[in-house]
Parts: structure tokens; C-alpha cells; sequence
């Protein structure tokens, strides 16, 4: 099943010597409240070093950016962006204050989405009350145009595999600022 496979690719990583194992699928936390302990554990165990989830480290980076007011676009469905203003509200006490998907139904869908989509969404919902803007959707092409939207927007931009990074660097101790990423990654506040 589902976390046999969890469980066996943390263990091949851990034959790796890697020093932290995250599991980049931040849908999968959204609909269970014991999934993100119940895998974390999992991963632990299985690869012998600490683990985490994106959905995790996006909340925990919206905090760490001195944030709870936030703008949601999504590549997911409504029915996953909802769960998803719930797993925030209720986690990590933001208030989601606006949020859009686009209804992608599976991650290859997510990867032919155009960076573009989110710039229009966030043109949409932007305004002076969202402090942070986050990009949910591991599989969604958004990491070369963080700095961008930031630069445009004049606000943070937090996007799963940035915040997956930023919290790895975090539990390895890296102190070394990524340029060109966003400020998560610039300022590498801690959590």
C-alpha cells in the first residue's frame, strides 16, 4: 500500500546517508489531521533521520516570515484548496483571505500549468491586507519566478518546494542564503 511505498523510499534514501527526508505531496496532508505525524514517523523510522512534509513546511514558513494573513492560488480542485485553508487556519492559526485553483486533477496536469496562471490569480486576489502569497502544488513549475512575483507584488511568495528546501536547510543547519528564490530562501528566517 500507500505507506509501504513511503516506507520503502525512506529507506532507500536513508542508504543514501541523507541527513533529511521530506515528502513533497502537500495535498496528502490536507485530508487527514494524523497524516503529516503519522508519515513523518514512517519516513523516521524507515531512513533514520528526521523527516517532513511540505504542506508542514509551508505553514511553518508563513510563520517564520513574521505572517498569518495569506492569498491562496492553487493548481488543486476547490474541494483541495478548501481543505487546504482549513489545514492552515487550523494548524498554523493564518487566515487564508483569499484563494483560487485550477482545478488540475493529477500531477502531470500540475506540471503543464503555465507559471502565468498564477501571476493572473494573483492579480486577482491580491491586496494590501495578504502579507504572504502561497503556491501550494509541488509539481507546479514556480520556482523560477518567486523572485519575480515578489519583485512585482512587493510581498513574499511561498511555494512548496521552496519551503520544502528552506525547512531541510533548516533541520541540516545550512545558514547559507539561495539568491534569486524568494526571500524564504534569501533571509532563511528561523521557524
Amino acid at each position: 500500500g500507500y505507506a509501504s511505498d513511503i516506507e520503502y523510499q525512506a529507506r532507500m534514501l536513508g542508504t543514501a546517508k541523507v541527513e533529511v527526508v521530506c515528502l513533497a505531496q502537500t495535498s496528502a496532508s490536507l485530508f487527514d489531521d494524523n497524516y503529516d505525524a503519522t508519515t513523518k514517523r514512517r519516513m523516521s523510522e524507515a531512513a533514520g533521520v528526521p523527516s517532513l512534509t511540505s504542506a508542514e513546511a509551508i505553514g511553518q514558513a508563513v510563520r517564520a516570515l513574521g505572517a498569518r494573513r495569506i492569498g491562496l492560488v492553487s493548481p488543486y480542485s476547490q474541494e483541495v484548496i478548501s481543505c487546504a485553508k482549513q489545514y492552515y487556519e487550523r494548524r498554523y492559526g493564518l487566515d487564508v483571505l483569499a484563494m483560487e485553483g485550477f482545478d488540475a486533477t493529477d500531477a502531470y496536469a500540475i506540471g503543464t500549468l503555465s507559471a502565468d496562471r498564477a501571476v493572473q490569480a494573483f492579480a486577482r486576489m491580491n491586496r494590501p491586507e495578504i502579507e504572504v502569497l502561497v503556491v501550494p502544488g509541488g509539481n507546479f513549475p514556480t520556482m523560477p519566478s518567486i523572485a519575480e512575483w515578489e519583485q512585482q507584488l512587493q510581498k513574499p511568495v511561498v511555494t512548496t518546494n521552496q519551503a520544502a528546501l528552506w525547512a531541510m536547510m533548516g533541520v541540516m543547519k545550512v545558514a547559507e542564503p539561495l539568491s534569486g528564490l524568494g526571500r524564504l530562501l534569501e533571509q532563511l528566517p528561523a521557524v
